[in-house]
């Protein structure tokens, strides 16, 4: 008997329709075009502008997006994970909110939070349940609405966030498509240098904070850039080494679109070739827990049965990890 795995096996996307440009921060901070891209890659970033509208909103249409392409009957689906930083409310599920709008009425749901590491433990998670045999398909959704978190007058943080979502169905396969393995950790010694720190149990959201700014996202760049760099390139070389491949037998890398520097430091540690590099963040800049479905759902036309994909990720916490997944399909295009 074939051993079960869990595989990709349809994708979906959404990002709002607001675009907002290097030139347009440029009389927002103190900042530059040039700047900007030399030392992120970015050039533009999708933002939900729409009030009353959060996370889910962005979640329910990437789903929406994957069941319309896909045809899928949503009361199929027997889980929904939503992978987010931001979720809607505190304790009020953004998944069971999703998953009741989007009709998966036979779905339990939960969200998870490891922020840009999200939907890379949710990889991790969804394929567990699949492959445990209690369920046959999940429904994984990357979402965070950034923009409600990042201070606009706050240079190093506005310029590199976005707010979008993918989507991802994992079913159970026999074919030996699917995850294969993968390599995921975290250090908690990390967390005091990228967090929003209030709002949560330890740190109170008064009016003092909030007038301060307090409760915005906050890093630390370089030590987040230098513990990125490292950390997500040494969990992709890992994975590499644990299932003997090798830059000829890994067809693309998708790796957390949080700093071009850092995709690139990822791609020359494993000496894979430029064209192998799935790339969007200069459209999107980092949507934390959607970077990696967004790349799966950009290139979908170009991904083929039984291609080599390495996924890594790198996030507060610290949070990091890779996974080396089989694609299941060619392009349904």
């Amino acid at each position: 008997m074939s051993k079960i795995s869990a595989a990709i096996t349809a994708v979906g996307a959404y990002v709002p329709e607001y675009v907002l440009t290097n030139q347009i921060l440029e009389t927002m901070v103190d900042t530059n075009d040039e700047w900007i891209t030399s030392r992120t890659g970015i050039k533009e970033r999708r933002i939900l502008k729409d009030d009353g509208k959060g996370t889910s909103y962005l979640a329910i249409k990437a789903a929406q997006n994957l069941i319309e392409k896909n045809n899928l009957d949503p009361k199929s689906i027997e889980l929904v994970i939503v992978a987010t930083a931001t979720p809607d409310m505190k304790a009020a599920s953004t998944a069971s909110y999703t998953a009741s709008e989007i009709g998966a009425t036979n779905a339990f749901s939960f969200d998870m939070d490891a922020a840009c590491s999200s939907f890379l433990f949710g990889m991790s998670v969804a394929a567990s349940y699949i492959e445990s045999g209690r369920y046959k398909n999940v429904l994984l959704i990357g979402a965070d609405k950034m923009s409600s978190i990042i201070n606009y007058k706050d240079r190093a943080t506005c310029i590199i966030f976005g707010d979008g979502a993918g989507a991802v169905l994992f079913e159970a396969n026999d074919e030996g498509y699917g995850l294969k393995d993968e390599y995921l950790r975290s250090d908690g010694t990390g967390r005091e240098f990228l967090q929003a720190t209030y709002g949560g149990s330890s740190h109170a959201l008064t009016a003092e904070v909030l007038e301060k700014g307090g409760h915005y996202a906050f890093q630390e760049g370089r030590t987040v850039f230098k513990n990125a760099v490292f950390n997500m390139a040494d969990a992709a070389e890992k994975i590499l080494e644990r299932n003997n491949l090798t830059k000829d037998t890994v067809d693309w890398l998708a790796a957390h679109q949080a700093n071009k520097r850092i995709i690139d430091a990822t791609a020359q540690r494993i000496e894979l070739d430029e064209e192998k590099v799935m790339i969007n963040i200069h459209k999107y800049g980092n949507t934390t827990s959607a970077t990696l479905p967004l790349l799966i759902n950009d290139y979908e036309s170009q991904l083929k049965k039984g291609d080599n994909v390495i996924f890594a990720a790198f996030g507060g916490g610290f949070n990091w990890g890779s996974i080396y997944l089989k694609w299941a399909y060619d392009s349904k295009n």
